[in-house]
Formats: C-alpha cells, sequence, structure tokens
C-alpha cells in the first residue's frame, strides 16, 4: 500500500506545484483550527473546494496543451481590456501570496524551534533569535535552490516534500480517528456560528489562484502538447485527489485530538501536543515534520511566483535563470522574513492573509471561462456542457465566498 502511494506522488508531474502553492502551513493552521473548533462541520467546504479546484486545473492545463498560450499571455492577448485583466490578476495574486509567505515562515521558523524544544525541554517556551535564526537559514537555502534554475530539480524537491507531508498526516489522522459516522455527517452544507471567515480561509487555501495561473507555464515546461490531453487530465485528477486527502486528514486529526477535548489552536504545536498523550514524542515528531514540509513545499513555489507572472506577460513562457527572476525571487525572500524578524503571531497573520486570497479568485474563472469556450482556440475541446456548469458553478461559489470572506474580515479586524 505504502509503495503505491508513494508512485502515485510520482505520478504527478506539473500538479506537485499545484500541491505546493495550495497546502501549506495555511492549510495546516486553517483545517486544524477548524477542526479543534468545529469538528468535522466543513468538510463539505474543502470537499467543493477541491472539486472546484480540479475543474479549473483542468480547464488551465487543457488550454495550455491544446494552444501552446499561457495563462497571463493570453489574457492579455485574447481578452477585452486583456492587459488590464493580465495586469490586475498578477497584482492580486502576487499581493496575496506575499502576504501569506511572511506568516508561512513564521509558522514553519516556530514549529521547528518547538520540534527542537520537545527534544530539548531546558529551551526557553519563546527565543527570537534562534526562530530567526531558523527563517533565516530556510530562506537562504531555498533561494540558493532558485539560483540553480532547473525545472527538473524543482519539481524533485517538492515531490520529496509533499510525500513527507502527506505520509505524515496520514498516519497522525490514523492515530486519533473520530467516529466514521461523525465524518461522514460533515458533508450535510451547514455553517456552524462563527465559521463565516473560516470558510472563507478554507476556500482561499484551497482554490488557490496562483495554483491555475501557473499551470500553463509548468505543463509547457514539461513539454506537453496536443497528444498529452488525457495525461495533462489525469495529472489534475491525481492532483485534486491528494489535495482532499493530504487536508481532510489534517481536519479529521484536529477532530479527534481537539474537539471533543474542547481546545482550540492558539500557537503552532497546540495541534501536536494535543497528539503526545496518545502515541508519545514520536508522534508530535511526525506531526511536525508534515506540518514543516508543508511550509517549505510552500515557501518554494510562492518565491517564484511573481517573476514567472512577469514573464508569462512578457513573454508567455517560464524564465528561471533571467536576472528578473533572481531579483524578485530575492526580494520575496526579504518580504518572507517580515513576521520573524518582528515577531508577530504567524498563527494570526496566515488565517487573514488566506481569506485575502480569494478575492481574485473571480476574476481568474472568468478569464478562462471565456478562453476555453473560444472554439476558434479550443476546436473540439472546447468545454462542453457539463464543463461549463462546473466552471459558472465555481465562479459563483468564489463570488458567495468572496462577499462571506468580507463579512468574516470585517467581524475579525472590528
Amino acid at each position: 500500500m505504502l509503495n503505491q502511494i508513494w508512485l502515485t506522488f510520482l505520478s504527478v508531474g506539473p500538479g506537485i506545484f499545484c500541491i505546493g502553492y495550495t497546502i501549506g502551513t495555511g492549510s495546516v493552521t486553517s483545517m486544524a483550527k477548524a477542526g479543534s473548533e468545529y469538528g468535522m462541520k466543513l468538510i463539505w467546504v474543502l470537499l467543493l473546494s477541491v472539486f472546484f479546484s480540479w475543474i479549473l486545473m483542468e480547464a488551465y492545463g487543457r488550454y495550455a496543451v491544446v494552444t501552446g498560450e499561457t495563462s497571463i499571455f493570453a489574457f492579455k492577448k485574447r481578452l477585452k481590456f486583456g492587459k488590464w485583466w493580465a495586469f490586475l490578476t498578477i497584482m492580486g495574486v502576487v499581493i496575496a501570496q506575499w502576504s501569506a509567505l511572511s506568516g508561512i515562515l513564521g509558522l514553519t521558523s516556530n514549529g521547528i524551534y518547538e520540534v527542537v524544544r520537545l527534544f530539548i525541554p531546558g529551551l526557553n517556551e519563546t527565543n527570537y533569535w534562534f526562530i530567526l535564526g531558523i527563517a533565516i537559514f530556510l530562506i537562504v537555502i531555498l533561494y540558493g535552490i532558485l539560483l540553480i534554475g532547473k525545472y527538473s530539480l524543482f519539481e524533485k524537491v517538492l515531490i520529496i516534500l509533499v510525500t513527507l507531508m502527506g505520509f505524515s498526516f496520514l498516519i497522525s489522522m490514523f492515530i486519533v480517528l473520530p467516529p466514521v459516522k461523525e465524518i461522514i455527517s460533515g458533508f450535510i452544507p451547514t455553517i456552524p456560528p462563527g465559521g463565516s471567515l473560516m470558510v472563507a480561509a478554507f476556500v482561499g487555501t484551497t482554490m488557490a489562484a496562483p495554483t491555475f495561473v501557473i499551470r500553463p507555464l509548468i505543463v509547457k515546461e514539461k513539454g506537453w502538447g496536443k497528444s498529452s490531453v488525457k495525461e495533462q487530465s489525469k495529472d489534475a485528477r491525481t492532483s485534486a485527489i491528494l489535495m482532499f486527502v493530504i487536508s481532510g486528514s489534517i481536519l479529521v486529526a484536529a477532530t479527534g485530538a481537539l474537539f471533543h477535548e474542547g481546545k482550540t489552536i492558539n500557537k503552532v504545536l497546540d495541534m501536536a501536543y494535543a497528539l503526545e498523550p496518545v502515541a508519545g514524542k514520536m508522534t508530535v515528531a511526525v506531526f511536525m515534520v508534515g506540518t514543516m514540509s508543508a511550509g517549505i513545499s510552500s515557501i518554494f513555489p510562492i518565491l517564484m511566483v511573481a517573476p514567472l507572472l512577469i514573464e508569462d506577460y512578457r513573454n508567455g513562457k517560464m524564465d528561471t535563470r533571467s536576472k528578473l527572476f533572481k531579483g524578485l525571487t530575492g526580494f520575496a525572500c526579504l518580504i518572507g522574513l517580515t513576521v520573524p524578524i518582528f515577531g508577530s503571531n504567524p498563527i494570526t497573520a496566515q488565517i487573514a492573509t488566506q481569506v485575502a486570497s480569494v478575492f481574485v479568485l473571480p476574476l481568474v474563472i472568468t478569464g478562462i471561462l471565456v478562453l476555453i469556450n473560444d472554439r476558434n482556440l479550443m476546436g473540439e475541446y472546447k468545454a462542453g456542457n457539463f464543463f461549463n456548469i462546473g466552471l459558472v458553478a465555481a465562479l459563483i461559489f468564489s463570488l458567495i465566498i468572496s462577499y462571506n470572506g468580507i463579512l468574516g474580515l470585517k467581524s475579525f479586524l472590528f
């Protein structure tokens, strides 16, 4: 069974970047916090979000393999007011991703420090310089890998991180598995009191706009063309399934470990410490390996998002060796250090920035909805009725969640 799971991870090509963008410490935080406060009551939101993510990954991937064009370049070239459409998409995605970056790095470095404390109890509960040192070390290593500039290397790094993450969270889930009946009941749509912000955070971390707009660049870099339509579809489907399994395992584990005990998430290791009485320190370490892998697997592609989208706008291709790529990824590294430097609460920052991600979604969905229905471009691969229903439903869902996010942010801030 474990061998089959490993082969499944290896079979995901461009989709591995989708998982990297989608499942980070934002997902871990949102799923763990939701499970601790509401149990399984929001798993239906996760299922809907993953379903729509699959629809959008398929749409962007299909457009790329059929036309050979990338998303931002196609927005600029094919849509009415295309330059503005492309510009607003780039700005929305980059601002949301850069805002999330510092929270992710903060959570990851805090998590590593907590694991060290777990095995060296004499360390202080908080140690600003130690945590900042971890953050700087991580960002320097990741930047060094990016300077090599090889897509194949990026993919291999992400496969390792995502595999570690998946195994860690699945093991944690089975240790504290709640009743199956309780899990099934969560698929009945309902929003518990005070859950509006968390619903928006769920969607923001699962239906991640960069997951979709970056996909054509990765597909093109992979060398896929019209002959790879089925391969692309399999990649999108496998990626969506893995997203649901990994994110769902965190939600289930949080429900089993925290919800029935009346405990909620207030700091990075609350979830892991709840596992310790059940299975000991090693289980805590396993969960934190998953959390750290999730964080690093998100930081890695987020650092690249700005230069990739700008090159997409300018040339419609991926260029990981240019001065622009090196400069903007370096600048993103500095942005990532803001939460560790100022010592902000990374969990609060993380949930707020995940909500911000939903507001660019309607723009991203509308753009591909127009493009994939252009018969002159798509020919026989033009979206059919079922696919269009899925895209329109995703658009309506994103608009509802955006409105829900505004209400949630209003109550969160005021």
